[in-house]
């Protein structure tokens, strides 16, 4: 590799920028490829959570029971469309094996790698491109309406314990004194004062590609066809407008990395979990955190733009257009946990494709078929918290550099 390398990243969404970021801190010179302008997908409209302790796989031992109802209820907060359960079976069938008792441990260790310091590595990044005031930390408050409820609960927080969470359990009044707009049904809270959100995700990948390109990054908009290769290595990225050559490739593209992969003779079983959300502008009311009803599965989020409802996982692939009844459930969420909160003035429904793999581990690391062939992709819910931790454990590898961690449990080989 050169003294100065040339590295295409491809992706710029939060999980492509950053690395692009940390990769051009590095000495690198760096060009983004994406059809896309920064932060669009999946990174325009996240629910914002920055969770330190998110080390719970979404295969939790048990999982068996709950997918009927995945596959039938249209209303559960994981749906799967009948026309997509065979396409799916795959996935599901390797979602359901993930959820060994060992399985678990092993993801929420590496989960916990990934994540123990996303907050302080989003502050670090929030300054360093001259953004601090969109990391807010401020918690994260979790919502249940009864001890019995929240004793279903029981193997997921004592994971999130057992990997260094500092959970407050609060009664009524607890709740109240942080969020007084919660309706009366929560009487039982899990406050996580270490969490943070992001103010603004759009606006966060905006002020990093601003900084990428203050310091002498370039942006390309075209969309990646092919990964070229030439001597045993990554020669580039075919697009639709042209060859674009480097010296090494970051494949970050989300939801359309494993196609781009398939080539190489990797068979990475990569889901879009398509997720919606709404945005409330003038809600009539104030939030000082993310709160997560339990029952709901959904986010809501204080942003710079009003209070924005984050959530519900349908599968359907990338090319199926958006369907409004998933987005409606959200309001009726938001009326169930904020009952005084005005939907008159909403701004509609977004909908994104989430990146998932079936373990809820994403792949990152170096290709072991290509030497100057790198992977960062599949961060499922959680590519906001995970992006600038990806790229601060990938960019030595690719600058071909000692890591301070092992990227063997993110490896795209293990499948």
């Amino acid at each position: 590799m050169t003294a100065s390398p040339h590295i295409l990243v491809v992706g710029a969404g939060i999980v492509g920028l950053a690395l692009a970021w940390k990769l051009q801190r590095g000495g690198a010179t760096v060009t983004v490829l994406d059809p896309q302008p920064p932060g669009q997908g999946a990174s325009f409209g996240n629910a914002g959570a920055i969770s330190a302790s998110s080390v719970v796989p979404l295969a939790m031992p048990g999982v068996l029971r709950d997918v009927p109802k995945m596959l039938l209820d249209p209303d559960a907060a994981l749906h799967v469309p009948a026309n997509y359960w065979l396409r799916a079976m795959p996935w599901f069938a390797r979602f359901v094996a993930s959820a060994r008792p060992a399985r678990v441990a092993e993801v929420a260790r590496a989960l916990g790698t990934l994540h123990h310091l996303a907050v302080e590595q989003h502050q670090a990044l929030a300054r360093e491109i001259g953004a601090p005031e969109l990391v807010v930390c401020a918690g994260h408050l979790y919502l249940y309406r009864s001890r019995e409820q929240l004793a279903k609960d029981t193997a997921s927080w004592a994971l999130r314990r057992e990997h260094g969470a500092r959970i407050e359990t609060l009664d009524r009044d607890g709740i109240m004194a942080l969020e007084p707009a919660v309706g009366p049904d929560y009487t039982v809270g899990q406050f996580l004062p270490d969490h943070a959100h992001c103010a603004n995700p759009h606006r966060y990948c905006l002020a990093l590609a601003e900084a990428l390109t203050r310091n002498g990054a370039r942006f390309v908009r075209d969309r990646a066809l092919e990964i070229t290769v030439a001597e045993g290595r990554a020669s580039g990225i075919r697009g639709e407008a042209g060859h674009h050559a480097a010296d090494s490739v970051a494949i970050a593209a989300g939801a359309w990395s494993a196609r781009l992969l398939a080539p190489l003779g990797y068979r990475i079983p990569l889901e879009s979990q398509r997720g919606y959300h709404v945005m409330l502008p003038r809600a009539g009311l104030q939030l000082g955190r993310c709160i997560v009803p339990a029952d709901r599965k959904v986010f809501i989020t204080p942003m710079e733009g009003g209070i924005r409802v984050g959530g519900t996982v349908e599968f359907g692939g990338t090319e199926k257009p958006p369907t409004p009844r998933r987005a409606e459930l959200l309001y009726r969420d938001l009326k169930a946990v904020l009952p005084d909160a005005s939907t008159e003035e909403s701004e509609g429904f977004w909908m994104g494709h989430r990146p998932c793999l079936p373990d809820s581990l994403p792949v990152i690391g170096p290709s072991r078929k290509l030497p100057n062939l790198a992977f960062a992709f599949g961060h499922g819910h959680l590519g906001l918290t995970g992006a600038a931790s990806t790229a601060e454990l990938l960019a030595p590898a690719i600058l071909g550099r000692p890591g301070n961690a092992s990227l063997e449990a993110y490896a795209a080989e293990r499948f």
